[in-house]
């Protein structure tokens, strides 16, 4: 009998390979498939996973298939929400929403977060424009948009925390504008973590660089 073919070893996990699966988790417990005490069980593990095999298991049994890295939904149209205005107050935008060719944000002594991860748009080019006076936006953009950033802020400062790969050609684009004046604007690739997520990934760190200094 001949030897047992050797099993081919699974690809890594990226982050972004991580983040996709989570997304994928999070709009199961939205429609009512895993419950809360389900989902964080498998977004702990999902942040903790070194290969594919060990993320598409925590999917397998959803119907779900995992979210390429150009996966941003486009349905083109002319409507979708075009003003976001906060004033002395909070006016997030998270979940599902539609996204317009056109978006005006206007903080004034206010602002609040605009999560486009499950957002839809109307347009394969979005353009919006975050003015902030004593305020600002924390956006949150998913792995698979390009984004290109202008920004202008006095007394005052806009963060843009992209640092990973631009997206592949014929991928979605977000035109952001950041106009800040005695406040500022954070523009963050991915998700917005819960604080137990932040808590269990200062963990996996800490376990991993004491593994690394023994």
């Amino acid at each position: 009998m001949g030897d047992e073919p050797s099993r081919l070893p699974d690809i890594r996990a990226s982050d972004a390979d991580r983040e996709r699966t989570v997304s994928v988790l999070r709009r199961s417990s939205a429609t009512g498939q895993l419950t809360v005490e389900e989902l964080d069980e498998r977004v702990a593990v999902a942040y903790s996973a070194t290969t594919r095999g060990e993320l598409d298991r925590l999917v397998e049994d959803l119907g779900a298939p995992r979210e390429g890295a150009a996966g941003v939904p486009v349905r083109h149209g002319d409507d979708g929400t075009r003003w976001v205005v906060s004033i002395m107050g909070g006016s997030d935008r998270r979940g599902r929403w539609r996204v317009a060719r056109s978006v005006t944000v206007l903080n004034v002594m206010g602002g609040g977060d605009l999560d486009l991860n499950d957002a839809e748009l109307a347009a394969d080019v979005v353009e919006m424009r975050v003015f902030s006076l004593m305020g600002g936006s924390d956006v949150w953009v998913p792995e698979g948009l390009d984004v290109e950033v202008s920004e202008f802020a006095l007394m005052g400062g806009n963060e843009v925390k992209i640092r990973r790969p631009r997206p592949a050609d014929g991928a979605p684009l977000l035109r952001l504008k950041l106009i800040s004046i005695m406040g500022g604007s954070t523009v963050r690739q991915g998700r917005k973590r819960s604080r137990r997520e932040r808590k269990r990934e200062r963990d996996l760190e800490r376990e991993r660089r004491r593994e690394l200094g023994s």
